[in-house]
Formats: structure tokens, sequence, C-alpha cells
């Protein structure tokens, strides 16, 4: 048996994570995301899938972020329909997320046409609602631990590897006629000391291992990130302003009402009224019960009395009336609303309202792709385009990295580090150039690992006759 691996996202840019394993007679992806940021990494969606997606015989999930599971309802509606592993939770979240992705989509079309702002006559949609729904169907859950066979070739293995809920570490062992060989899936590793998720488990042998390098060339802060979160808030609030956080409505936007709250109980910044503006979020925020296993908050969620999800100010608004009676703000007040990289969503909106009033505020808390419009805010624009119109930037502008889910540079070496016998290769995956680059000279300097930074549509032989 040969088996290769074409590289179709994630390789030089930190999305579009899909990976395509070939073992000759079975085909299957790792992961099957979008591409977010830059125009020419967007227009890559829209890009005639490199095989028959009928040909592809099943999809592995490493976890439910759109730059992992967006792409699933165009694979499905170009003629995929294998079955879609991930685990139970990830199962859960994917069908939120592509729901809510399928309807942004169908509005973002409408919207174009309507306003006129797109270059084509009749500006569609890459997908819908019911292409969203017909992923549905092809989700097959499975545990942690616990190994399941997707071929008579190819048994999978799910580990926690925090970031979200549900994420996971994907052990892929291929079991050839002379040989069996192991292959290990990073898939985004969370922080070792995340006070929602479990840490990264160490995974002891691999022949080849996929590690992210999001972080690859950076070190978080020292200081604490809540007291990162506070120093935002309150230099805000000096000014009377308004704080508004981006914030991805799985995982982020979790940690961030948990931090808020055990701030505002100690004091640490004021008592003020909490807007959670996004379904999907309060959506995902009750899986966390249903989900217990999967993560180390079960003793906070189950004391009523001390419920981040579930307190006085905090204030869920699903509606879009009520969405845009926040436009009218006046008072301190913390808005936290999605996208996360300010790519789309009701945060726009409030971006829109707010960024012209000096005394406002917008804290970033997780990483921001290049070419998407949190990244421009961060690197300090002076104006930005939204929904076609230019919007001048005057508030002030936070990035506190420490809340990022991303491991950073020593703890992506620490999870290297937990390999006791060192893989013959491994493929720096999800991340830009240089941090890639930084993190491939690293494990090789330290380690001694042999690395290889993939371009995108690259193919590796990776076994013969096995």
């Amino acid at each position: 048996m040969n088996v290769s691996v074409k590289f179709l996202g994630a390789a030089g840019s930190v999305t579009g994570s899909r990976y395509l394993l070939d073992l000759g007679d079975f085909e299957f992806l790792i992961d099957c995301g979008l591409f977010q940021g830059r125009k020419e990494l967007r227009r890559r969606n829209w890009d005639k899938f490199p095989m028959p997606p009928k040909d592809v015989e099943a999809v592995v999930l490493t976890h439910a972020h759109m730059d992992h599971i967006g792409y699933l309802p165009k694979l499905v509606k170009d003629g995929f329909s294998g079955p879609i592993y991930c685990t139970a939770a990830t199962a859960e979240i994917a069908k939120i997320l592509l729901l809510d992705a399928g309807k942004l989509k169908e509005e973002e079309a409408e919207y174009a046409k309507k306003k006129g702002y797109s270059k084509h006559e009749n500006p569609e949609a890459l997908y819908t609602v019911e292409d969203a729904e017909a992923v549905f169907p092809l989700l097959k859950p499975q545990e942690f631990k616990k190994p399941f066979t997707i071929h008579p070739s190819v048994e999978v293995t799910y580990y926690h590897a925090g970031h979200i809920l549900g994420a996971a570490i994907t052990k892929v062992v291929i079991k050839g006629e002379l040989q069996t060989k192991k292959l290990v899936f990073s898939g985004d590793l969370g922080r070792y000391h995340d006070p929602l998720l479990y840490p990264p488990t160490l995974i002891p042998e691999a022949d080849l291992v996929w590690i992210e390098s999001t972080y690859g060339d950076r070190i978080s802060t020292a200081v604490k990130p809540e007291e990162e979160l506070a120093a935002a808030i309150n230099d805000i609030f000096s000014r009377d302003g308004l704080a508004i956080i981006p914030a991805f409505a799985v995982g982020r936007t979790q940690l961030l009402m948990y931090y808020l709250y055990q701030l505002i109980k100690k004091g640490k910044i004021p008592n003020v009224p909490i807007y959670l503006d996004s379904p999907m979020a309060i959506n995902v925020s009750q899986l966390y019960r249903e989900f217990h296993q999967d993560h180390q908050l079960i003793a906070v969620l189950e004391d009523t009395d001390h419920h981040p999800f579930q307190h006085s100010n905090l204030h869920y608004i699903r509606k879009q009336e009520q969405s845009r009676m926040l436009n009218d703000l006046k008072e301190k007040a913390i808005i936290i609303s999605a996208s996360g990289m300010a790519t789309g969503g009701r945060v726009l909106h409030h971006l829109m309202h707010h960024l012209p009033n000096e005394r406002n505020g917008v804290i970033f808390v997780g990483y921001q792709a290049e070419g998407t419009r949190g990244r421009r805010l961060v690197n300090g624009e002076s104006g930005i385009r939204i929904f076609g119109q230019e919007v001048p930037v005057k508030a002030k502008v936070y990035n506190v990295e420490g809340l990022s889910a991303h491991a950073d540079q020593n703890e992506l070496m620490e999870w290297a580090e937990g390999f006791s016998v060192k893989p013959k290769l491994a493929f720096m995956i999800h991340g830009e150039e240089k941090s890639a680059t930084v993190l491939a000279e690293k494990l090789k300097k330290e380690l001694g690992w042999n690395t290889v930074i993939p371009n995108y549509l690259e193919s590796f032989m990776l076994f013969e006759g096995i």
C-alpha cells in the first residue's frame, strides 16, 4: 500500500484546514475548512475542488471552528455523501455554526445584490441553510480515547486538544500488509492553563506529525490575561466609553464570560451590563452542561449562585431588534459579539456605530488572520470598510493576546516534547509563513525533528509499499 497526502489548505496560512489522504483504494479528508482572511484566500472557497467530491469517501474532523468545518456544506452540495467523523460536542457545535454560516451567506449575497457592491450581476451564496442542513445526517459522533474504524486499514482515535469544546488531537493508524504507521494531527492546540478546558494530551509516538504553528513565533506575555482584559476595560470606562469585544462564538466567548464574571465579583471592573449579542454563542454556551465530561467547569456550572453564564449582569441578545437597540447605548457597558476577526456577523453593526467615537474601545481577544478587519484594526488603520462604507476609527483598539485559544510557542514545544519517540517527519501547518518557519527551526534545533513547511496544493508520498 502507498500512502500520500495533498495539502488543500492551512499550508502557508491559518485557514482552510484540509488534508487529503490517499491510500490508493480509499481517499479521505482530515478537516474540511473554509478559507478566511485575505481576498485571495477567500477566493479559494470558490475554486473547483481538486477531485470530484463524490470520490472523497470520508471526512475526519478535529474540531468545529469554521476554518476546519466551514467548507462541508459546499463539499456535500457538490456530491460528497460519505460519513463525517467527529467528537459528539463537535457534531452539535458544527450544526449551530453551519446553520448560521448558511444564513449569513444567503443574507450577504442578498445584501450585495441590493446595494450593488458586488462585481457579479446576481451574487450567489457559497452555500445556503438547506446546504448546511444536508451535512447533519452525515455526522458520526465518536467518543474520546476510544478507537474507531473508518476503513479496514484505517483506525482513528480522538484525544483532548483543549482549544474549544470537543476539540481533538487526531491519531490515525494505517495498517498495511507489511507495516503499521501512526499519523498524528494536532488540530488546534489549546492553552496549558485554560480554566475551562483540559490541556492538550501528550502523545508518546508517531511516524508523522502535523503540528499547528499559529503562534509558532510568539510567546504570550507573563501577565495574567484576565488582568490585561481588566486593564483595557477600565481604560475604556475611564473615558465613559463602551467596550466592544469581537469574539468567536465557540470558546473565546465562554472564556470571556467566565473572566468577566470573576472580575466583577472580585471588584476589578465596574458592575456594568454585559450584552452577549450572538444567538450562536448563547446556544454553544448551553452545550457546556450537556458535555460536562469535555471540560473542567462542571463544579462552577452546578453552583447556581456562581454561574458565569447566568447572572444578573449578563443579558442574552437573540433578536435582531434587540441587537439594533445596542447601537444607541450611551452608558458604560460591554458588548460581546461575533465574529472574532470582524469578518462578519452582528459585531460589524456595532463597529460601524461605535468606532467613530473616541471614548469607546474595541478589545480583540484572539488571533487576527492576515487580511481580516480585525488584523487591520489591530495594526492601527485609521479607517475601515464595513458594508461598502468607509468608517473612521476613532475608538481605541486593544489586543489581549493572552486570551487566544491557541498554544503559544512554549506550549507547542511542550506538546512536541511529549513524543518519547521522535517522529520521522513533522509538517508545519495552520500558520503564516513566519510563524511556521520559526517553529520549524526551533523543533529542528532543540528536538532534532525533521520538519517541512508544505505549500498550498503540494503533495507528498508518505509511505511506499507498506
